[in-house]
């Protein structure tokens, strides 16, 4: 007897066990969401920078820019690459000297996130015109927040959510529409090597320093006469002197002997 009646409970759990598992289906909810996002127009905002490499070290960079300030860009990448003269260098191919120019353009793309969800089951429990809470497929609840002014739909009539009640199967469907602003960064750096000084032109004279000998002393011609000092006046009145002596000499010897 006891037996029987333990059978039976079995067959009755079981029994109420696949009735309640069929209404559990019945009564799921069901949400499908899908998103759709609509571009605009885009605006782009292109910057360009000058500057000159002032230093090299590792990989470590310093740069004269066109103001005259000094930017130190540290810990560059190993894959880091500027195209100079039509060549693509790394940080270690750089060189004193060289111009660089960076050229960045921010792309802005104005978009609009349309969201759609919608909900089907039926009411477990509703607190309008705040929330309600619908079961899900797998037996358990799920609680929905009513936005404003939210319609529902009820074996094909529309109403708001003081017309819910417990029990009643439900279609809902909640649009939202958020902009959002997509931004996209492009960088370019190039540059160039300074040229050679330039050479003089052709028609050009150098001037080449030479050292030269001091210049020798003229000679000086000797004169073709010598020049008049003074008359042979003095010279034959010396003469008539000597003469004169010698005639008193003379005399005096012969007065004598």
């Amino acid at each position: 007897m006891n037996s029987n009646t333990n059978g039976t409970k079995v067959l009755l759990v079981l029994a109420v066990a696949a009735v309640f598992l069929a209404l559990t289906v019945s009564m799921s909810a069901q949400v499908q969401t899908s998103t759709n996002t609509t571009a605009g127009a885009s605006t782009k905002d292109v910057t360009v920078e000058n500057g000159e490499v002032a230093y090299v070290s590792g990989n470590d960079l310093v740069v004269k820019m066109a103001d005259g300030t000094l930017r130190h860009f540290k810990n560059i990448s190993e894959s880091a690459r500027i195209t100079v003269d039509g060549r693509q260098l790394g940080i270690h191919d750089l060189q004193p000297g060289m111009k660089l120019q960076k050229t960045v353009t921010v792309t802005k793309t104005p978009t609009v996130v349309t969201t759609t969800k919608q909900v089907t089951g039926k009411v477990w429990q509703v607190m309008p015109p705040n929330w309600v809470i619908l079961t899900l497929e797998d037996g358990t609840n799920q609680k929905f927040n009513i936005p404003k002014d939210q319609k529902f739909n009820v074996d094909g009539q529309m109403t708001d959510a003081w017309g819910l009640k417990k029990g009643m199967k439900i279609n809902a469907t909640k649009v939202v529409e958020e902009p959002v602003d997509v931004y996209q960064h492009q960088q370019q750096v190039t540059g160039t090597v300074p040229p050679p000084p330039p050479a003089p032109p052709a028609d050009e004279p150098i001037l080449i320093a030479q050292a030269t000998p001091p210049p020798a002393p003229a000679a000086v011609a000797a004169p073709a006469e010598l020049p008049k000092t003074g008359s042979i006046l003095p010279l034959l009145g010396l003469l008539g002197g000597l003469c004169l002596l010698s005639s008193l000499g003379l005399k005096v010897i012969r007065s004598t002997f």
